[in-house]
């Protein structure tokens, strides 16, 4: 038998990462630019328990009682040490106020336990994926917040947050398989972003997914018609 090489082509770019660029464009021309001032760029630990303790909830509510625990506690190992009922009380405008007591008491212990105070000091000189893959481990903690204290941070790295609205969006779109879950979903669309976009970029992309998610491409009843990034939309393209 005669041994025939095989060719590998390049086949070029992924067309998803153009569709990507264009949809950057189309939500700026629609909602204008939505970035974070420097300012705003908090302590990881604040943005973890921010985010432990935010499920399904609006972020100015997290954002609250992230700041106040760590007003009225004064530290984050104080809060780990509070008991449980405690903590539940304080969070009483969170959307699930016993699960974000239990789930915050569990990880900022777990943190303890591993580090020996309330820090993730040690994560600055990890990569974003190893550091991702370390804060995964902790109790209530998956892909959406990991990226979120990677990237909102003062680490500051380039991990793009994906929530379910945001998630659905590019699901309705084509660009990630339509039963991806958010872990999936942000490993498709990793190697698509352009090269060239920042940390602040990648932030400011999802926070405009995020409205047009809560706006146009709504859970039911979606406004089509309305949408900016229909040319690139499978799912408008088939109505």
């Amino acid at each position: 038998l005669t041994h025939i090489p095989v060719m590998l082509l390049d086949l070029g770019p992924d067309h998803r990462t153009e569709i990507l660029r264009r949809m950057h464009s189309k939500l700026i021309a629609q909602f204008g630019r939505v970035i974070r001032p420097d300012d705003k760029r908090r302590d990881p630990m604040w943005t973890l328990v921010q985010g432990v303790i935010g499920a399904r909830a609006k972020t100015a509510v997290s954002n609250d009682n992230a700041d106040r625990l760590l007003a009225e506690y004064g530290s984050w190992e104080r809060v780990a040490e509070a008991p449980i009922e405690d903590l539940t009380a304080r969070l009483q405008t969170a959307t699930f106020p016993a699960m974000a007591a239990e789930r915050l008491k569990a990880c900022l212990q777990e943190i303890i336990a591993q580090r020996g105070k309330a820090s993730l000091d040690h994560l600055e000189s990890k990569d974003t994926a190893d550091a991702m893959a370390w804060l995964e481990t902790l109790p209530g903690i998956a892909r959406k917040i990991s990226a979120g204290i990677m990237n909102t941070s003062q680490f500051n790295r380039k991990a793009l947050v994906l929530d379910s609205g945001h998630r659905r969006v590019v699901q309705r779109m084509g660009l990630v398989p339509a039963k991806a879950d958010t872990t999936r979903a942000y490993d498709e669309l990793m190697p698509l972003l352009p090269a060239i976009w920042s940390a602040e970029d990648l932030d400011e992309h999802h926070l405009l997914g995020k409205r047009l998610a809560q706006t146009i491409c709504r859970p039911k009843r979606p406004d089509c018609p309305s949408c900016p990034v229909g040319a690139d939309c499978e799912t408008g393209a088939a109505l």
